[in-house]
């Protein structure tokens, strides 16, 4: 057990994962060497572990309220100004340490997946069973690799590439690599996952070839921007979201015909024909429950944490509609019976509607998936990169966006100039995306973080000193650097 342990930690220094942390898991995708993988229940198994670095209820990754306040540093949404949210405060006031909790949440989060995505990747092609189960958990494998990579490096920048899954010195000194090396790793893993998944995903939680096909649209529009400024990707962004778009059909992909249907976060659904990717949740299963619905995204006159709301400006620049209707809840309902507006409010702030879970009776824990990418997503990232790589929106990029504009109650775009076009579309996301955990990236790629908080209103928190390109990133976790001067 020892020498486990000892290769877990070496294997996971940048997960900070020490001994008690590990006794406390299910070993699945802990590193248990070849033999264990042998078999294709054993691989699957070492699967399963690299999820669960994904969705670990008030431990690591996504199904709690970590990942939006990582992207706070955006217009759309804040958190209190007291309270207990000292760390989210950081992430909106630009001002993250390496101390900082929550992003140490997501950091030992996506390193835990990409161990166990390693173990499959390294062992795969020796393991017995079927060939096709075979393949698709291995590109499953660097699907998993892919996204926590492209996560890390967006949040970091630079950081610890790790690839293989067996021990060596050299993982205690590992040092930082830079974000264009991490991105072609990025690119490798979903050419790969590409060939290897199927069109139908083998349950809800899981990719299919679309869902690795937007993915990777994603990254190469965001390779166009900052830092990178490839260029040249918005070309491949367009075309490999066209290869979405044109077979929907053969992937399950779709618009909802309402934006209320999308978030009608009814636990008893897992989800729908927009869901390009989520993370399955389970309320009965211990750590995989979601605890981003509910009461993380309620005032405290409803018994909410007030974990996370919309920015004020963010919602009076917000264009009336169904969509705006669905997307913040503006009265609020005291424990005595009485209602409110969010101006009359303890934070005074609109919420977000869209993280309420159906029914009366609400919980800080749900089955409600955790959406990672919608589909709306994918016609996003089409309209955008085929007007920046040609200069001139073409009538797909027009029906692609005027879909959603439709849906939304907003009257369609037209005979705008390429630039003009795109600049539409960056804002119809962050009104699409609202506290989505899109907006940051979009402000981040684009450069317009800085103008993004250059003028918020008086009762949201405000930037401490400038902003500048650091700002951009965080700094590494402490628990790393502090073992690792190379990491610094």
């Amino acid at each position: 057990m020892k020498k486990l342990n000892i290769l877990l930690l070496a294997v996971l220094l940048a997960a900070g994962s020490g001994c008690k942390d590990y006794l406390d898991e299910e070993t699945n995708g802990a590193l248990l060497g070849a033999e264990a993988l042998s078999t294709q229940q054993g691989l699957e198994a070492a699967l399963t572990g690299a999820y669960k670095g994904w969705q670990n209820t008030w431990g690591t990754g996504f199904v709690h309220a970590t990942a939006i306040a990582a992207t706070m540093g955006g217009d759309d949404v804040t958190t209190h100004k007291a309270s207990n949210k000292s760390d989210f405060r950081e992430f909106d006031q630009f001002n993250v340490p390496a101390t900082n909790q929550r992003t140490q949440a997501l950091y030992s989060g996506c390193y835990k997946a990409i161990q166990g995505a390693n173990n499959v990747i390294a062992n795969y092609k020796n393991t017995s069973g079927d060939a096709n189960t075979i393949n698709t958990i291995a590109g499953e494998a660097h699907f998993i690799r892919a996204v926590s990579y492209y996560w890390l490096t967006r949040l970091y920048g630079s950081i610890p590439l790790i690839t293989q899954a067996e021990f060596s010195n050299k993982l205690l000194t590992i040092g930082k690599t830079a974000p264009a090396d991490v991105y072609k790793l990025i690119e490798a893993d979903l050419l790969e996952a590409e060939k290897l998944v199927p069109d139908t995903k083998r349950d809800p939680g899981r990719p299919n070839k679309g869902t690795v096909k937007a993915y990777l649209a994603d990254v190469y529009l965001t390779e166009a921007g900052y830092p990178l400024k490839q260029t040249e990707k918005y070309a491949l962004a367009a075309a490999k979201a066209k290869e979405v778009i044109d077979n929907k059909a053969t992937y399950g992909f779709d618009l909802l015909p309402t934006y209320a249907a999308v978030f009608e976060n009814d636990p008893a659904k897992n989800g729908t024909a927009e869901t390009v990717f989520q993370i399955s949740t389970n309320q009965g299963n211990g750590s995989t429950t979601n605890a981003n619905y509910g009461w993380s995204a309620m005032p405290g006159e409803e018994t909410g944490w007030d974990d996370y709301f919309a920015e004020i400006n963010f919602f009076n620049n917000f264009p009336a509609g169904p969509r705006k209707d669905a997307t913040f809840r503006t009265t609020f309902k005291k424990t005595d019976g009485t209602t409110i507006s969010w101006e009359q409010s303890q934070t005074q702030h609109p919420y977000y509607q869209k993280y309420y879970i159906k029914g009366e009776v609400k919980n800080w824990a749900s089955s409600v998936p955790e959406s990672m990418m919608r589909y709306a997503h994918v016609l996003t990232i089409y309209a955008e990169a085929q007007a920046r790589a040609t200069g001139n929106p073409d009538e797909l990029a027009y029906t692609s966006i005027n879909a959603i504009r439709t849906r939304a109650g907003l009257e369609p775009l037209q005979g705008l100039s390429g630039p003009d076009f795109a600049a539409a579309v960056v804002q119809e996301r962050a009104w699409e995306f609202a506290a989505e955990r899109t907006r940051w990236f979009d402000l981040v790629r684009l450069e317009m973080v800085e103008t993004a908080n250059a003028s918020k209103n008086a009762n949201d928190l405000q930037p401490i000193g400038g902003i500048a390109k650091e700002d951009y990133t965080f700094p590494l976790p402490f628990s790393e650097t502090s073992v690792n001067p190379n990491l610094k």
